[in-house]
């Protein structure tokens, strides 16, 4: 089987090989370090070891009570925000029908999203929505106190126990969370939820492989199995004593820090418009791992060749402060051939019998052409086909970089301390129990 491919040679452009064989014993220092857990942010490295992140017990739980629910509803609501919602959504907008909203039916559920914002109409629209559908909620929060998620479970439970009773609406519940503790737990001990557990060593944004993703995913109606054995391979590649040829995510690390020298931006580039939701997953990934103490690539995404025709201009003539990465898939899944058109008026002839995908493709070399001459590095990461086997190793390869270059970068990868701020304001501001004191200092600040 063939795998995913990197290709980093239109970037020694930019960067000196010199100094790329410099940073490679860092590199595998770095590598080293996801496995002996010697370095901050080691109680977070749960999703290292892909073989063992999830047990074949849990694995088969997941795909039975996916199944179960697959052949009563017609619609899952998943609850959660950051990596409790993006890993899934981005994997399941990238294997879904373009139009499957079009298709709702019992045994092909469509996955939507909630708690993921506060957006009083959005939650007033998805409610109206899935009022006369048949749906079950999975809702996932480590505590079950995370604010946007929460509000949005004490509305949607309320719902789905007036329109189902208590005993149905449990069976059409499922909590994702903690093992023991919180909240959530509580709640889904006492009401009878079916729930799977979010491990203490994976945090959100490293955990679309376990549950939290994998759940909503198998009720999406795909192969989890496959999404798991393309992250291993993954793994195998990049395994500590593998050498430096043989550890593609240590290349992308070792690129993309060079280039930080002098290059602050890195956007992620897509040219099919399925991966637009695995660009959010990933910004989140290197925005949330990476921007801390003063440093951090910013990740940034475009979607091609639409965003051609809006952002393209600034790429190719603003500012020289990003680099590119683009992920272009070799094959798409469907075959469409443009007709001849007897007036030509469009004058499009040339391309009769050309397929949309050439099209495409001779877009996307073309871009890479124009944005080399106008001093844009640019690496290449190509996969097969969108299939669940080649997400799993996308999937792996990031999250396996993302550690590499945090610790090259000289941060902790695996720590998010800047999150917090806001949620500290916001509680001042609500008046919650316990934040009196914060909540009259924002109000005289405020006042000035």
């Amino acid at each position: 089987m063939k795998n995913l491919t990197l290709d980093i040679t239109k970037a020694f452009n930019f960067v000196s090989k010199d100094e790329y064989n410099a940073l490679q014993t860092k590199a595998l220092e770095s590598n080293a370090a996801l496995y002996d857990k010697n370095l901050p942010g080691n109680d977070f490295l749960g999703w290292v070891d892909v073989k063992n992140i999830i047990s074949e017990e849990e694995l088969s739980e997941i795909e039975k009570k996916a199944a179960q629910l697959r052949e009563k509803i017609e619609v899952l609501v998943v609850i959660g925000i950051g990596g409790s919602y993006l890993g899934a959504k981005a994997v399941i907008e990238a294997l879904s029908n373009s139009f499957a909203q079009m298709n709702v039916k019992k045994g092909n559920p469509i996955v939507l999203f909630a708690g993921q914002n506060i957006g009083e109409d959005y939650i007033s629209e998805l409610m109206d929505a899935i009022a006369d559908k048949s749906y079950a909620l999975c809702v996932i929060s480590k505590s079950g106190t995370t604010t946007e998620p929460a509000i949005a479970f004490r509305l949607l439970k309320a719902k789905i126990e007036e329109k189902y009773g208590k005993k149905e609406a449990a069976d059409r519940i499922v909590a994702i969370t903690d093992k023991s503790r919180g909240a959530l737990r509580t709640l889904a001990n006492s009401e009878g939820y079916k729930t799977f557990v979010i491990g203490d060593s994976v945090g959100g944004r490293f955990s679309v492989l376990t549950p939290v993703g994998l759940f909503p995913i198998a009720v999406a109606g795909f192969d989890i199995r496959q999404l798991l054995q393309g992250a291993y391979s993954v793994e195998e590649m990049t395994q500590k004593g593998k050498s430096f040829e043989e550890n593609i995510s240590a290349h992308y690390a070792v690129v993309r820090n060079l280039l930080y020298k002098k290059y602050s931006t890195e956007i992620l580039v897509n040219f099919h418009p399925k991966l637009h939701y695995f660009s959010e997953w990933w910004k989140q990934l290197y925005g949330e791992s990476e921007g801390k103490d003063g440093k951090g690539i910013f990740p940034a995404s475009v979607d091609f060749t639409s965003d051609l025709h809006s952002m393209g201009q600034y790429i190719q003539e603003g500012v020289r402060l990003m680099y590119e990465t683009v992920i272009s898939i070799a094959e798409p899944d469907k075959k469409v051939e443009i007709p001849s058109d007897a007036q030509n008026l469009d004058q499009l002839n040339f391309l009769a019998g050309k397929r949309v995908d050439f099209v495409n493709k001779q877009a996307e070399l073309g871009t890479q052409l124009a944005h080399l001459d106008g001093g844009v590095p640019q690496i290449r990461i190509e996969i097969p086909k969108l299939n669940e086997y080649y997400l799993g190793q996308m999937i792996y390869f990031f999250e396996k970089a993302c550690g590499i270059s945090g610790y090259i970068l000289g941060v902790n990868p695996f720590n998010q301390p800047g999150v917090e701020a806001y949620k500290k304001n916001m509680f001042a501001l609500l008046d919650k129990p316990g934040y009196e004191d914060a909540s009259k200092a924002i109000r005289e600040r405020l006042a000035k």
